[in-house]
């Protein structure tokens, strides 16, 4: 039993099993990604004085001017993404590392990057602290991607980009797939290119969201 378990009392579980459900009334349908949300502890990326917020449906400060993304938000985006069993993912923007481990839930080698060092650092002790072994996290600018382990199966960015980058789709293999909140500062569409080749590409324009501007060269700059 690592040290987050023994903080995670029935409480806590059961306002998983209601967020779980919350979800499934908004929309939420594809199982493996509810019984992901069902398992990992959102509560231990909190401070501890903040747990009783942590199974509420909305995103909540953690600093540096970021949030932890709203449940339903990783939800659908994780949704989207179709992980299947040792997928190559590549998170752009690591934040709480939450995402990350949901992704890790489903089976993926999760590759996330975060700009933010402090972030970063706080990320790495949670995930290692968790037990996720399958993600590795890393320091650096994720909007030019990640090329040292290049290609990837999926790639998800968690942050407001102005534009799709282009390094991403080429560090996205053939039949994989982008999801990505592309718009203004103040509000983006949800989008997924698919990769159907080399030089094909398929883009699906879905729902609005806000998300926090993405940081780097390819992002927005401050």
């Amino acid at each position: 039993m690592n040290a987050f378990e023994k903080q995670d009392s029935f409480k806590h579980k059961g306002q998983r099993r209601m967020l779980v459900q919350e979800l499934e009334r908004k929309g939420i349908g594809d199982m493996r990604v509810l019984e992901a949300i069902n398992k990992v502890p959102r509560h231990v990326f909190f401070e501890s004085v903040f747990w009783e917020h942590a199974y509420e449906d909305r995103p909540f400060p953690i600093g540096e001017g970021q949030t932890i993304t709203q449940p339903y938000t990783v939800a659908y985006q994780t949704e989207l993404l179709e992980v299947e069993e040792r997928h190559k993912v590549l998170e752009i923007g690591t934040g709480s590392g939450y995402q990350a481990c949901i992704l890790a839930e489903l089976g993926a080698r999760v590759f996330t990057v975060e700009i933010i060092e402090s972030l970063y650092r706080n990320a790495e002790r949670q995930i290692r602290s968790l037990g996720y072994s399958s993600v590795k996290t890393f320091l650096g600018d994720g909007s030019v991607g990640f090329i040292g382990e290049a290609p990837f199966d999926r790639i998800l960015v968690t942050a407001a980009a102005p534009h799709i980058p282009k390094a991403l789709v080429d560090q996205l293999k053939v039949g994989g797939c982008l999801v990505i909140p592309v718009g203004s500062r103040n509000r983006q569409q949800m989008i997924r290119v698919r990769k159907l080749a080399k030089n094909e590409l398929q883009k699906e324009v879905l729902a609005p969201f806000i998300f926090v501007p993405l940081r780097g060269q390819e992002g927005w700059r401050s």
